[in-house]
């Protein structure tokens, strides 16, 4: 398939007004994505906008997975390209905007310029990212490389996302007379991403002497949050602009040409999140475009006093306000008066609905039903997992009997290693804090309680009471638990499995930072076993490098463990001795 290319004007602009659309799309929502364009496009027309670039595909919504492989799916990006490139024969803002090109395994990632009431230009991405949470190779076919296209006699260079982390699409552009690079992007957050987004696009403006445009997508999408933060460099690599963060924004952006190429006049500079900031709006915003794009009325959420939850119902209340958030109490005899006075003082500082249900009833009447069966065995985790599971069927019965989604709290310390009760705590629709390990949980709590995100609906001021930052972890599924009876504390576990995750170092490595051997060992080997309930998991956003889902694939049956040499060994332990039921907690 050739690409279509744009005419040549006669008379080069020497001033570009480029508006920036960084506004939240929804996957398979061609309408409201088409409705959400002409609301922009008549925004940029009100400052006067010569050009609106969106962010990538979004006609389509991005990622959109194997949608891409539905003809009819195709047929209507394309019907609504066509729809919307008629109307801008009304003189106002053309417009440069993402969706599939093409059918059936001639499909291409397109970004199209709309002028004269026409598609005037299409360029194809070049680069298909292929790794971690990307998947693109697997519906799209690589475009040729990109020249530039004329608008108002200014050669665009419109490398896609992918194109420019690498230097060759680029140096096409500039070597086929690109003045200025437009770059749409569907790039995901995770910590420190931005940095990297800037170091990247500063390498291809050194290279090339071009100024850059990067547009970001904004919103969330399942377990994927796009953080906006779009910004432009000028050709000495200057910042010219930057878009703030976990927010829309339709900018107006200036550009002139000068003796070396142009250059932004006029731009917004806005303060962006970083660090916890950045993980915590990140959090808000996946956890209400989950709740909101599918048509959730609300949520309903164990509060038990503790920690997980306590900072779920405040991500929950800043996401969507406290009217639409119910938090229930499920007391048991292991619930402490310590735990009761928490939840209840949480959520009155938050302003939810809370109600108290005790659970006992359910879990004598389960224990009565088990008894024949279980008669003469010693009790165990098997019976405190009763509770857990006997909470999970009330919440879940509350959510299906009024529709709104069930949240779910574990953080990513429990669901490393199998501390999470599948069917129990582990129910739910989604999670905020799936991430997010447990000593960044506290350090949420602890930030959430002085700051307050823009544009957060909960209250200011300290929202998780302080008794529930500094008491020991429990379960309360027994008498006197802690979590630390039977796990590393959390700073050392986080570290271990910051190892083991992130980074997929040798046992033995890890253990060179100062961490015992078998301590090591024997949380990868739980690591392991806890595959089979991470696969049973809610989705939840996306915050590190490499989350549980779609950055980490491993297999449920897996027999390899490192035995902790410096050099790989043989087996250290009878393959007979564990199974998946040892993980449960």
């Amino acid at each position: 398939m050739t690409e279509i290319q744009a005419p040549h004007p006669d008379a080069p602009a020497n001033r570009l007004v480029i508006g920036l659309a960084q506004v939240n799309c929804t996957v398979g929502d061609i309408a409201g994505n088409v409705a959400r364009i002409r609301a922009a496009r008549a925004e940029a027309a009100g400052f006067g906008a010569d050009l609106l670039m969106f962010s990538e595909l979004f006609i389509s919504g991005y990622p959109p997975e194997d949608l891409v492989l539905k003809p009819a799916f195709l047929e209507a990006c394309r019907a609504a390209c066509e729809e919307i490139a008629a109307e801008t024969a009304d003189g106002g803002p053309a417009l440069l905007v993402g969706l599939p090109w093409g059918k059936d395994k001639d499909c291409y990632n397109a970004y199209a310029l709309l002028d004269h009431g026409k598609i005037e230009a299409v360029r194809f991405k070049v680069d298909l990212p292929n790794y971690g949470v990307f998947d693109e190779k697997r519906v799209f076919k690589p475009g040729l490389m990109p020249g530039p296209i004329v608008f108002k006699g200014v050669r665009v260079g419109i490398p896609i996302c992918e194109d420019i982390w690498g230097p060759d699409p680029v140096e096409c552009i500039a070597e086929t007379g690109g003045e200025i690079l437009l770059v749409p992007n569907g790039s995901p957050y995770w910590r420190s991403k931005t940095d990297e987004r800037l170091s990247i696009a500063v390498a291809r403006v050194v290279e090339s002497g071009l100024p850059l445009i990067y547009l970001n997508q904004i919103g969330g999408q399942d377990e994927l949050v796009f953080d906006g933060a779009s910004f432009a460099l000028n050709g000495n690599s200057s910042l010219a602009l930057q878009l703030p963060a976990f927010a829309p924004m339709v900018a107006k952006t200036v550009w002139e040409r000068k003796s070396k190429g142009f250059v932004c006049v006029e731009g917004p500079k806005c303060k962006i999140e970083e660090g916890d900031e950045a993980d915590y709006a990140a959090c808000v915003l996946g956890l209400r475009d989950y709740v909101n794009k599918n048509g959730f009325p609300g949520v309903v959420m164990g509060l038990s006093g503790g920690i997980d939850s306590a900072i779920c119902a405040a991500i929950a209340v800043d996401a969507l306000g406290p009217a639409r958030v119910h938090c229930i109490m499920l007391p048991y005899r292991f619930t402490s008066n310590e735990s009761l006075a928490d939840a209840e003082g949480c959520a009155r500082a938050l302003g939810v609905r809370y109600d108290i249900l005790p659970i006992a009833p359910a879990v004598d009447g389960f224990e009565k039903v088990l008894a024949p069966i279980f008669k003469g065995t010693t009790p165990g985790v098997t019976e405190e997992n009763i509770q857990s599971r006997a909470r999970g069927t009330v919440l879940m019965s509350v959510s299906n009997k009024f529709g709104s989604m069930l949240v779910t709290t574990g953080n990513k310390s429990e669901m490393s290693v199998g501390y999470a009760t599948i069917y129990g705590d582990m129910n739910g629709g989604f999670n905020p804090i799936k991430d997010l390990y447990k000593m960044e949980v506290f350090r949420l709590a602890e930030l959430r309680n002085r700051w307050r995100p823009e544009g957060a609906l909960g209250p200011d001021g300290e929202v998780i009471g302080r008794n529930i930052i500094v008491k020991p972890p429990s379960a309360e599924l027994r008498e006197n638990q802690r979590d630390q009876d039977s796990l590393p504390p959390y700073d050392a576990l986080d570290a271990i499995l910051e190892g083991l995750v992130e980074k997929e170092m040798r046992v033995a490595d890890v253990a060179a930072l100062g961490y015992d051997l078998e301590t090591v060992k024997k949380i990868e080997r739980l690591l392991y076993l806890a595959e089979y309930k991470r696969r049973q998991s809610a989705p939840g956003v996306k915050v590190t490098k490499k989350n549980f889902g779609r950055d980490r694939r491993y297999p449920i049956v897996n027999r390899f463990r490192d035995s902790g040499a410096v050099v790989a060994g043989s087996r250290d332990r009878d393959p007979g001795e564990e199974s998946l039921s040892t993980a449960e907690e």
